[in-house]
C-alpha cells in the first residue's frame, strides 16, 4: 500500500497567480495569429509556469524522500496530477481537428489514421520530429493535435531530473546548475531574440525546450531550500500587475533590435519570475473572499491551459489564417468571436475540471492507493 503523507500548508496565492498566468496564455493565444498583440511577449507565461512548478515541487516533495516517499509513489503523484488532462486534451485536439475538415494549415487532406497515430503519440507524450507523417498541421509543432502540450512534455522530464538527479545536489550545486543554466537561457534568449521556442523541432526542439524548462525548473527548487517568505500586504495585486507588464511592456518598444528583445525576456525569467513567486509566497492572506478567488484560478489554470488550444485553432481556420499572419485590421470583422472565445475556453477548462479531472483524479488515487 502507498505510503500516505500530510499535506503541507500551501501558498494559496501562487495558485492564484498560476491561473493569472493561463489567462494571459489565453489572450495570447487569440491575438497570436494577428500582427498585433496586447501582450506580445505573453509567452512568457509558461516560463513563469516552470519556476513556479519548481518551486511547489521542492516545497512539497524535498523533505518526503527522508519519511519513505519512493521513486514510483512520486512518478504516480505527479502522473495521477497532469496526464488526465493530457490525454483529454489531446482528444479534445482530435475532435476540433476532425470538425475543422481534417486538412493541413495549406488545405491538405490529411488521412484519418495519420489523425488517430498523432492521437495516440499525443496521449503516450511522445513528440514528433520534424517532417513525421502524423505532423496533421503540418506546421512542425511536438504535439500537432494541442500545441501547448509541448511544454507538458518538458514538465515531465523536469519531474523525472528532479526524482533522479536535482533533489540529491547539494544545495550549492543546484546553484550551480541554475547559475550555468541560466547563462545558457540567456544566450539562446539574445541569439534567437526571443523565448518562444520549443514548441517545434524546428527551432532547435528537444536542445532550446530543455534549455527553457531547466533554468526557471531548478531555480524554482533552490528558492523551495532557501528563500524564506516575508509578509506582504496585497502581494497577490501587485505579482498580478507584474505579470501582465512583463507580457505587455515590449509594446513601448516595438522597435528595439532582436537581441534586445531577447535580453528582456532572459531578464524577466532570470529576475522578476522567481522575484515575483517570492512575493506570491509571501502574500498575507486577509479577507476569505481573495482566498476563495486564488483557489479557484489555481484549480482552473492547468485544465484550461492544457485544453483552450483546440479552439483557437478553429478560430485560426475560421478567420482564414493558413500559416501567415493575419492583418490586425481584420479583427474589425472578426471581433465578435475573439471576444467569445476566451470565456469558451475559460468554461471548457471549468467542465474539463468539474466533471473530469476532479473524478477521474479521486478514482485514481483510490486505486492505485
Amino acid at each position: 500500500m502507498a505510503k500516505s503523507f500530510l499535506p503541507k500548508p500551501h501558498y494559496v496565492h501562487l495558485d492564484g497567480l498560476r491561473g493569472v498566468a493561463a489567462l494571459i496564455v489565453i489572450v495570447y493565444h487569440v491575438f497570436e495569429c494577428y500582427t498585433w498583440s496586447p501582450v506580445p511577449h505573453g509567452y512568457l507565461s509558461v516560463d513563469f509556469f516552470f519556476v513556479l512548478s519548481g518551486f511547489v515541487i521542492g516545497y512539497a516533495y524535498d523533505d518526503r524522500w527522508s519519511r519513505g516517499l519512493t521513486m514510483a509513489g512520486f512518478f504516480r503523484r505527479r502522473l495521477i496530477r497532469l496526464h488526465p488532462m493530457v490525454v483529454l486534451g489531446a482528444l479534445i485536439g482530435a475532435i476540433c481537428f476532425f470538425v475543422q475538415g481534417s486538412v493541413k494549415w495549406d488545405g491538405t487532406s490529411v488521412s484519418s489514421f495519420y489523425v488517430v497515430l498523432a492521437l495516440l503519440l499525443n496521449m503516450l507524450m511522445l513528440p514528433l520530429p520534424v517532417g513525421a507523417v502524423a505532423d496533421v498541421r503540418g506546421n512542425g509543432e511536438l504535439f500537432p493535435l494541442n500545441g501547448p502540450h509541448w511544454s507538458l512534455f518538458f514538465e515531465y522530464i523536469g519531474n523525472v531530473l528532479y526524482a533522479l538527479l536535482l533533489r540529491r545536489l547539494p544545495t550549492r550545486w543546484l546553484a550551480g546548475v541554475s547559475i550555468t543554466s541560466g547563462c545558457i537561457l540567456a544566450s539562446v534568449a539574445v541569439s534567437n531574440g526571443y523565448l518562444g521556442v520549443g514548441w517545434s523541432m524546428v527551432d532547435g526542439g528537444l536542445w532550446t525546450g530543455l534549455v527553457r524548462m531547466l533554468f526557471p525548473y531548478s531555480v524554482g527548487m533552490l528558492m523551495a531550500r532557501v528563500v524564506r517568505p516575508g509578509r506582504v500586504a496585497h502581494a497577490f495585486l501587485y505579482c498580478s500587475l507584474m505579470l501582465l507588464a512583463v507580457a505587455t511592456v515590449p509594446l513601448l518598444f516595438p522597435e528595439i533590435p532582436s537581441w534586445a528583445s531577447g535580453l528582456y525576456d532572459a531578464l524577466c525569467v532570470i529576475v522578476v519570475f522567481p522575484f515575483i513567486v517570492w512575493l506570491g509566497a509571501s502574500a498575507v492572506v486577509t479577507r476569505q473572499s481573495a482566498q476563495r478567488v486564488s483557489h479557484f484560478l489555481g484549480e482552473l489554470s492547468y485544465p484550461l491551459y492544457a485544453v483552450h488550444y483546440p479552439l483557437m485553432y478553429l478560430f485560426y481556420a475560421y478567420i482564414g489564417m493558413q500559416g501567415d499572419l493575419v492583418p490586425i485590421d481584420q479583427l474589425a470583422h472578426d471581433w465578435p468571436v475573439a471576444l467569445v472565445l476566451p470565456f469558451a475556453c475559460i468554461l471548457l477548462g471549468w467542465g474539463a475540471l468539474r466533471f473530469y479531472d476532479i473524478p477521474v483524479r479521486k478514482w485514481l488515487s483510490s486505486v492505485w492507493n
